[in-house]
């Protein structure tokens, strides 16, 4: 009998300590960080560029995992930079929207598109820089 209740409290023990799993997302040392630059094109038709820029006070998603909804938002800061901090091993997406090239037979504004680039942090203390991403304006 004591060793039946030992051996079902050893299964449960295991069930948990594997079921604790840390998945992507907020919780430890890691970080992604970024940039966001923006080209300032001169129609909806984007026929050329007026001007280009560091892109100041954008919203920057980070998707964690699978999920199919952001866990957290940052703004860019006036250099086009942002950061994700206090993150955990795990695969994540990070996510800006750009301007799309206006169908000229709509009224409509242009639409946009989600810029996304994928991201994988493999190590506790790891910082990992996705680059710059472009958005057309």
């Amino acid at each position: 009998m004591k060793k039946t209740i030992l051996t079902l409290l050893l299964i449960s023990l295991l069930a948990g300590i594997h079921s604790c799993k840390k998945t992507p997302g907020e919780g430890g040392n890691a970080q992604i960080t970024g940039k966001v630059w923006t080209e300032d094109w001169d129609n909806p038709n984007f026929t050329y560029i007026v001007h280009e820029y560091p892109g100041a006070n954008v919203n920057v998603y980070i998707y964690f995992g699978d999920d199919l909804s952001p866990g957290e938002s940052v703004k860019t800061n006036a250099n086009g930079e942002f950061q994700f901090k206090y993150l955990r091993k795990g695969d994540y997406k990070i996510v800006v929207y750009s301007k799309t090239k206006q169908d000229p037979s709509s009224l409509s504004s242009p639409s946009t598109i989600p810029i996304v680039v994928k991201a994988t942090l493999s190590k506790r203390k790891e910082i990992k820089d996705v680059g710059t991403l472009t958005i057309k304006e």
